[in-house]
């Protein structure tokens, strides 16, 4: 089948589903494989469940006429997104980089949606099959679409652009995360670097911190370019370093004064001034940025400050990286408040700098006084250190709720994988 065929049948059945759980009656079904899982296998529950069309890479043993057969199911999704993105004109913004990805994606779209259709990336859906899934989700009322884009390896940005087809786009930062599959920093930068790559040659527009030289050294060579930052940029701003919650005095490029934000930690001030910068591109009006900004409260475990009883609790547990992991306990420290309590979860996807990673972590923390440290589970456990250490999140629970503490501030980050969230439950 041509892929303007399966776009016709996608037209009618414009909701595709890659999980039979979650299946709707007539959805599309893309069955996707995986090193610990065969899509083709659930094709007939997914067609007896309602879906209007099962679309296979491998010989099932029933016949039925709603199937529709490929040689490789994931690049017909990524196939059929790209069709999908060549009907539109409207601005695609593409959003990569280690740290502030989806916090950035959420600020950027908030402010977007204040005066236009924006449609954008839900929740993390931003690797190989999220990105087209998220392409393809995009109505035909959209006026700006905002996408969020993971990466692990090198090529992987690459990829998502020749289908994305991006015409703006924002790398938040090149830090330490992934370096098991980009082979170190400079690594990372080449791999977030393709989105830049892609919108030099294609005449995109860019939207650089203009803090980090590396960017404005990456950004070589693109034609439209706005910056934002803290110096010498086109919409500047600075962090209010006394309150609890983010505040940013804005110093350049507006008319708004101060945003009193909902998020914790300097480390967004970035993510704010970005999401500043792209409303004014667009003409989004000050009033609207600042109110956007503003109602903002991020979910998900990213940045949130947890009132339970006496005791504050900034959940960051999302993922962590040595970057945003020192960020956050650098953060965290200059919080007033004497009883302050760590809870960090290991790092993952190092690769062989994940020992010492993990002792420059312990290096920072004991540059400061903690009321209690906890450390859990990755290679916290293989490195010598005097801090209390756990396993997994499940001890590390049941230690704190044998604490009693009050009065009390705890921070609470780790990669995915170690759930630090669940340290919380009960608490």
């Amino acid at each position: 089948m041509q892929i303007q065929d399966l776009y016709s049948i996608f037209l009618q059945h414009p909701s595709i589903q890659t999980d039979t759980r979650k299946l709707q009656a007539g959805d599309l079904f893309f069955a996707l494989s995986g090193p610990n899982f065969n899509g083709n296998q659930f094709a007939k529950h997914a067609l007896e469940a309602g879906a209007a069309f099962a679309v296979i890479d491998q010989k099932v043993d029933f016949e039925d006429d709603r199937l529709i057969n490929t040689s490789d199911t994931l690049q017909t999704l990524q196939d059929l997104a790209k069709h999908h993105r060549q009907q539109f004109t409207i601005p695609f913004i593409a959003i990569t980089g280690s740290n502030g990805k989806t916090t950035t994606k959420e600020l950027v779209s908030e402010v977007l949606s204040t005066g236009f259709k924006t449609y954008t990336t839900k929740g993390n859906l931003n690797n190989h099959i999220g990105v087209p899934l998220t392409i393809l989700s995009v109505k035909k009322d959209a006026e700006i679409a905002v996408i969020e884009m993971g990466a692990n390896h090198q090529k992987e940005i690459e990829g998502y652009c020749q289908y994305t087809m991006p015409t703006h786009g924002i790398i938040t930062n090149c830090g330490k995360a992934h370096l098991e599959g980009f082979g170190g920093v400079e690594g990372v930068k080449k791999g977030k670097g393709e989105l830049f790559d892609y919108l030099r040659a294609n005449n995109g527009a860019a939207f650089i911190m203009n803090d980090y030289d590396y960017l404005k050294e990456m950004s070589r060579g693109i034609l439209s370019v706005v910056t934002y930052g803290t110096f010498n940029a086109d919409v500047m701003g600075l962090a209010n370093k006394t309150a609890e919650f983010l505040v940013v005095e804005m110093t350049r490029g507006t008319t708004i004064k101060k945003i009193k934000t909902n998020l914790v930690g300097e480390y967004n001030l970035p993510n704010v001034l970005v999401a500043v910068a792209v409303g004014k591109y667009f003409n989004v009006s000050d009033e609207a940025i600042k109110n956007a900004l503003e109602n903002y409260s991020p979910s998900n475990s990213r940045s949130q400050l947890i009132e339970k009883g006496s005791n504050k609790i900034i959940l960051d547990a999302y993922n962590a990286n040595p970057t945003s992991m020192k960020a956050a306990i650098e953060n965290f420290a200059k919080m007033d408040g004497a009883d302050k309590v760590l809870l960090l979860g290991g790092m993952m996807e190092l690769g062989d700098e994940s020992i010492a990673e993990h002792e420059v972590i312990i290096q920072l923390i004991d540059q400061y006084p903690w009321k209690a440290v906890v450390l859990v589970g990755g290679d916290f456990g293989k490195i010598n250190h005097p801090y209390i250490y756990f396993n997994n999140s499940t001890e590390a629970r049941d230690w704190l709720l044998l604490q009693h503490f009050q009065n009390t501030k705890l921070l609470a980050k780790g990669s995915r994988s170690m759930q630090m969230e669940k340290v919380l439950e009960d608490v």
